[in-house]
């Protein structure tokens, strides 16, 4: 990690450092230090309808984002729009543009495009773009995605309606929808939307996290696919 980045954690806030291995590419990575960083005392949370409980949980590294940077190792994405929803502290998305993809990042935090300003700059990256997402409104800025991609976003049962209708409302008639899920209990229900709106699914498990550690994981890497006319 360059000594000189500047790094500041947000006020009331502790934050840590770390290098994730994400198929070979290590990324420097601030993070929250914890499940229990909560400070809003402006009741930014409480306006957003996010939990104190759900509060820290996008500043966390989560295995299904590893796993999800690492298989964005494995693409091109050449004359490609990219957007990654739920994007968290958004490793998908620092890799995307390491391999000079086009992309965007979003998420419904406050928070979240600080820290993916931050460490696009602790990995020498060019500033990368980031825009609200929230799945609950309209988000006009957003524009359509030839790629759209995500991980862990299945995890409370009105979720795989909201995420379905949020990617066709981002998703150019011809798209592939890439999410990585730690096998939640919601995910038949996602595809059983995702089918009604023309794609096809592909799956692949995984079982071990990216890196040398060799780290279990229980999971799945879902490849929905629309092709243009798709109905």
């Amino acid at each position: 990690m360059p000594a000189s980045s500047p790094n500041p954690a947000p006020p009331g806030y502790l934050v840590k450092h770390g290098d994730i291995d994400v198929g070979g590419l290590p990324l420097h990575i601030r993070s929250l230090l914890d499940r229990q960083q909560f400070h809003d005392p402006l009741g930014v949370a409480e306006r957003a309808g996010i939990s104190s409980a759900a509060w820290p949980l996008f500043g966390l590294v989560w295995p299904s984002a590893r796993v999800l940077a690492a298989e964005m190792q494995l693409r091109s994405f050449e004359g490609l729009k990219v957007l990654e929803v739920g994007c968290g502290l958004a490793l998908a998305s620092l890799v995307v543009q390491q391999r000079l993809g086009l992309v965007t990042a979003s998420d419904c935090h406050p928070l979240a495009g600080d820290f993916l300003a931050r460490n696009a700059v602790l990995n020498n990256l060019p500033v990368l773009n980031y825009l609200d997402g929230n799945w609950r409104r309209h988000n006009p800025l957003l524009g359509r995605f030839d790629l759209i991609i995500g991980s862990d976003l299945l995890y409370e049962r009105d979720l795989p309606a909201l995420l379905a209708a949020f990617i066709e409302q981002h998703a150019e008639p011809c798209c592939e929808v890439v999410i990585v899920d730690p096998n939640r209990g919601n995910r038949p229900e996602f595809s059983r939307h995702m089918r009604a709106l023309g794609y096809g699914l592909s799956e692949r498990k995984v079982t071990v996290l990216p890196g040398l550690a060799q780290e279990a994981y229980k999971g799945r890497i879902l490849s929905y696919s629309r092709e243009r006319g798709s109905s």
